[in-house]
Formats: structure tokens, C-alpha cells, sequence
């Protein structure tokens, strides 16, 4: 059923409005400034595909079974009081009559004074052939509870399988891509086999196999080589195999195949290499050829007033280093602080400010209760580098009670095996012809 499009007249109290279209990192830390910055005269939408942020860097504990799915993810309603949510679809922003259309699910269409885009990006599954068909993301919390039920799931049917090379194509994996993503992936999955397979008697450790294809010379190429160096020793002494200066060719129903002929028998293919942008912001007249926003120092769209964008979507120069910003989640929130007050003294007709900010340090976890990270140029890994980026990241959690849990959790989870449950999210089927 086709819906007739409307403007969306709520709350048309002579307000002005900042719509927001993201709800990611740099969407929801905008939002909270602006909360503080703004007087009742203006209004603050945030338009997101789903109404939580997720945690990204923690998908892959919620894949090893190391932390409970509602703990990677906060509902923006808990963290933004004043901003107006609202769980929609975009798909087109109107530039020249100034307003978004979206779908909620019926169309509709909210116009605006300042524009925010913070929409991210999203897993890009069609640089390998076969992937989109065969591999698995790992972008959402979706993805991570379905890769989680995945990698049991294929304990659960190998215990059933009789034919022992069957056996080991099933318990093994691939993870395309060595940097934080993959690393972090494959160390949990492979923490989860270590413990499950005690309890699968028909299974043994050493038929499971965790397979890393990266495409440089070493690991975690955004960590210094020491501690690149270091991942990748640990990971090796654990079972993991590595494979360097190589790189995923095809992937079909039976493995992936590398460039260099080489084939890996796998039935799980884990993909954490590209992402692309969405189609309502490639699709913009500003837009440059990668499908990305350029912006000034200011975060401002040049030629566009009153449109600004920041994160993952943006190009946005750092004034610190004279080089573009790195896309990660500590770059957009800081880019969010600048971005807010620029709207403020845009508004007030005050002189803005550019961004500039130097990282610091970079985390990451490579399983077995070690990590490697670079604070302040310090390098630190093995279990202080852990403890280190559990602490860093419980700090990232909104709210106490979010904290509380989290911390209860973690420390929960030291104590006891993994959970091997197989999580079923489909409904019941119903027969109506049944008594």
C-alpha cells in the first residue's frame, strides 16, 4: 500500500528545528550538546533507523557469548531527554525546499533550519564475489547475535556429523580483514570454541579453526608494529591462523578462495573489510565521488548554509595534523563538541571554530583476556591493556545504571563458562486447524 506524503506539522509552534539524521556516536553526542546549548526556541529531532546506539567495539564480545546482547546497545531515550527521537527510514533530503523525507512507516517529511548529517555507513558486502550471498557482517547488533548463533549452531550439527572432513568444514572460520574488527572477531570466536567444545564430547579443540585473512604485512595496522606484532603472536599461539599479505579472491558455499590460489575449506565466512555510504547521502548534489560530505574546518557544508556533517558520512579536514580525520568513533564525538557550538555561534553570529584534536591512543582487544593499546604514546598489552580497554569503554556507557550493569556483567562472566545457548528469535508458528 502506497502512503500519500505529508510534511510533518508536530509541534509547528513557530520553533526553528536542527534535524539530526543519524543516531550513531557523532548523531547522539550532537544531540546532547545541543540539548545544553540551545534555548526553548528551538526544536532538536534525531532521526535514526533504530531507536539505540550500539556499541560497536563491543559486537564482537556479544559474538564470543562474553557479554549479553542489551549491553552493547543504550536506547537513545535514556541519553536524550529534550531531543525529539524518532525511529524512520530516510530516503531523500530535499535541499533546495529544505525538509527530509523519511518513512515511519508510512511517508512523511519534517523540514528544518540547520541539517545534521551524522548518518555513518553501512557494511558494503559486494567487493568480494560471493560475499553478499555467503559471508556474514558485522556491523549491527543483528549481525553479532546471528554470527553468536552461527558459530553454535555449527558445534550443535557437527556433533550429528559423521563424516569427519564435514565435521571440520563446520568448525571452521574465516575472518576477512586484520584490523580491529577482524582481530577482535576472530579472538572471541575463538575464546567461544575453546570453551564450548567441552561441552560438545563429539567435537575436539583441535578440528576448530579460526582463520585471519589481512591483506598487509602484519595486524591492527592502527596500532604501532610492536603491539601488531604482538596480536598476531598471541593469536598464532592460541590456533588462529594468519594469514598475511593476502587476500579473499571469492567465497561460495564451501570456503573462501585467495588470490593466491590458495583455499580455505570454511562454512562460515566472516567479512569486516568495506563499508559504503547510504544511498539518501551519495545521492546529494554535495556529495563527493566516494558518496561522502565534504565539509570545511567548521564542519559546515561549503555553499549550503545551514548544513553541517560530522563522522563517518563526512570528509572533514583536522586542523592538527592538516590531514583528513580517521573515521572512528573518538574523532566523532570530538568533532560533535566542535559541531555544536559552531551551530550556536552560527546562529548567534558569532566567529567559528575549527576542529582540531590529536588522538589518544587506539584499543583493542585480541581475546583471551589480552589487548594492545596506545595511550598518550604509551604501548601497553596483555591483561593491563585489557583491564585498560574494558575501562575505557565502561566510561563510553551513558547513564549509571547502564555502567552498573555492565561492570556487573563483566565481572559475572569471569567467574563462569560461557552461555552456549542458541537463541531463537523466531515466533511460534500457528496452525489453525490444530486443537
Amino acid at each position: 500500500m502506497t502512503h500519500p506524503l505529508q510534511l510533518n506539522t508536530e509541534w509547528e509552534d513557530g520553533n526553528k528545528r536542527v534535524v539530526i539524521v543519524g543516531g550513531g556516536f557523532a548523531g547522539a553526542a550532537i544531540a546532547r550538546h545541543l540539548e545544553r546549548a540551545l534555548d526553548d526556541g528551538w526544536d532538536i529531532f534525531l532521526l535514526s533507523k533504530s531507536n539505540v546506539i550500539t556499541y560497536n567495539p563491543l559486537l564482537p564480545e556479544v559474538v564470543g557469548a562474553s557479554l549479553l546482547p542489551g549491553h552493547a546497545v543504550a536506547p537513545l531515550r535514556h541519553i536524550l531527554r529534550r531531543t525529539r527521537t524518532r525511529m524512520v527510514v530516510v530516503n531523500r533530503i530535499d535541499l533546495a525546499n529544505r525538509y527530509v523525507e523519511y518513512e515511519r512507516p508510512s511517508r512523511d517529511r519534517i523540514r528544518y533550519d540547520h541539517l545534521v548529517l551524522a548518518a555513518g555507513l553501512t557494511a558494503r558486502m559486494d567487493l568480494i564475489p560471493g560475499m553478499a550471498e555467503h559471508g556474514v557482517p558485522l556491523k549491527t547488533l543483528g549481525d553479532a547475535l546471528y554470527l553468536r548463533n552461527r558459530v553454535i549452531g555449527q558445534l550443535e550439527e557437527a556433533t550429528l556429523c559423521y563424516d569427519d572432513d564435514r565435521r571440520d568444514h563446520l568448525t571452521n572460520f574465516v575472518v576477512a580483514g586484520g584490523g580491529f574488527s577482524g582481530v577482535e572477531a576472530a579472538g572471541e570466536i575463538q575464546d567461544l570454541l575453546n570453551d564450548a567444545t567441552r561441552l560438545f564430547k563429539r567435537v575436539e579443540q583441535g578440528s576448530c579453526r579460526v582463520h585471519i585473512v589481512h591483506s598487509r604485512d602484519r595486524l591492527l595496522p592502527e596500532v604501532s608494529e610492536p603491539l601488531g606484532r604482538y596480536a598476531q603472536k598471541l593469536m598464532a599461539e592460541r590456533g588462529i591462523v594468519v594469514h598475511l599479505n593476502a587476500r579473499v579472491a571469492s567465497v561460495d558455499a564451501g570456503g573462501a578462495t585467495l588470490t593466491s590460489g590458495e583455499r580455505i575449506q570454511a562454512d562460515t565466512i566472516v567479512n569486516t573489510i568495506g563499508t559504503t555510504p547510504h544511498r539518501f547521502i551519495a545521492e546529494l548534489p554535495l556529495a563527493d565521488a566516494e558518496g561522502k560530505v565534504p565539509v570545511d574546518g567548521t564542519l559546515a557544508v561549503p555553499g549550503h548554509e545551514g548544513i553541517w556533517a560530522l563522522g563517518d558520512c563526512a570528509v572533514v579536514p583536522n586542523a592538527a595534523t592538516g590531514e583528513r580525520s580517521p573515521t572512528t568513533a573518538q574523532f566523532a564525538v570530538q568533532q560533535a563538541d566542535v559541531l555544536a557550538r559552531n551551530i550556536v555561534c552560527s546562529i548567534r553570529g558569532e566567529p567559528l571554530k575549527d576542529f582540531s584534536y590529536i588522538a589518544r591512543g587506539q584499543l583493542a582487544a585480541i581475546g583471551h583476556r589480552k589487548a594492545v593499546a596506545e595511550v598518550f604514546g604509551l604501548r601497553v598489552s596483555g591483561l593491563m591493556a585489557w583491564f585498560l580497554w574494558r575501562a575505557f569503554y565502561l566510561s563510553r556507557i551513558p547513564t549509571l545504571a547502564r555502567k552498573v550493569r555492565l561492570f556487573l556483567e563483566w565481572n559475572w562472566a569471569l567467574l563462569f563458562s560461557k552461555d552456549v545457548a542458541l537463541l531463537d528469535f523466531s515466533r511460534t508458528e500457528t496452525n489453525r486447524d490444530s486443537v
